[in-house]
């Protein structure tokens, strides 16, 4: 391979001269060569002649209704044409529209809602060239079949051929509004207990059965309140004032940061860590990294 040495300079004509000559060759015409460059048959013309006059020789023989290549012309079109053929095709690429990269997320309801929709501007405004789309869902995924990414699940998993790293850790703990004055666990018997569904795969999920059991208070009746489907449900209620929730301090971090939710005791219950799964062949994504990188600032 040769070095390319930047102290020759290349003796040409001007491009749009050799260009016209191109085209015009190419159709044995100067006409369609003047529409293919957009241009009069008069420029055409006159760029053919002032290369014809720069090389000292004639390209072209001018015959009623066509032009026919003399020699040197023939020598020089083929020549020529494979130039402009390889700097078309060095240029396409460049000209086509670039594709945006979509990064396909799937998440829990509640985590989608509290932690990565509030911070969606963040992560455009960083990657601009990616679109995010969020999948809310606690069920399996089948990375290939519903092409998505990468997934953030609750728990061990298992996670087989997969793999998963640790994100937030959790912890449980009473939640309500600042405007029930909650003081100590006897309040709890004056307001709704909140309460939402775990996965039947969580044998002992952190809820007011656990909490009950933590705090000793053996007396607390823990069946009544309000039981949701969704746990942003559950935490929309008691934002709202309609009860106390035991909620992830992770998901409510923003709402007991403006006061809007208070933690008026304990016990906190440990929980387990949200995990970011994706498939092992996709792990040096550099869409990925981006991704994991906006995840672990989360907290």
């Amino acid at each position: 391979m040769h070095e390319m040495n930047s102290s020759v300079a290349r003796r040409l004509p001007p491009l749009g001269a050799l260009r016209a000559f191109e085209a015009a060759a190419r159709h044995q015409s100067f006409r369609l060569a003047a529409e293919e460059l957009s241009v009069t048959a008069t420029a055409v013309s006159h760029q053919i002649r002032l290369l014809e006059r720069l090389l000292g020789v004639a390209l072209f023989e001018r015959q009623v209704r066509k032009v026919v290549l003399t020699a040197e012309g023939r020598l020089l079109f083929p020549a020529l044409r494979e130039s402009f053929d390889l700097m078309a095709a060095a240029v396409a690429p460049l000209l086509r529209p670039k594709r945006r990269r979509i990064l396909t997320v799937s998440a829990t309801p509640a985590f989608v809602a509290r932690l990565l929709v509030p911070r969606l501007a963040a992560f455009q405004s960083r990657h601009p060239e990616l679109d995010l789309r969020l999948h809310a869902s606690t069920q399996p995924v089948d990375f290939a079949a519903q092409q998505i990414d990468a997934a953030i699940r609750y728990g061990k998993g298992p996670y087989r051929d997969l793999r998963n790293e640790p994100l937030l850790h959790t912890h449980f703990a009473p939640m309500c509004s600042p405007a029930l004055k909650l003081r100590t666990p006897k309040d709890l018997a004056r307001h709704p207990l909140l309460h939402f569904q775990w996965q039947p795969s969580f044998r002992e999920p952190p809820d007011w059965t656990a909490w009950r059991r933590a705090a000793g208070l053996r007396t607390l009746d823990i069946a009544r309140g309000v039981t949701f489907s969704d746990e942003t449900h559950a935490i929309d209620a008691a934002i709202a004032g309609q009860g106390v929730a035991l909620l992830n301090t992770a998901l409510v971090a923003d709402e007991l940061a403006r006061g809007t939710l208070v933690q008026p005791f304990g016990p906190m219950l440990d929980g387990l860590d949200y995990q970011l799964v994706y498939p092992l062949a996709t792990e040096n994504d550099p869409a990925l990294a981006a991704l994991r990188e906006w995840l672990v600032h989360l907290d």
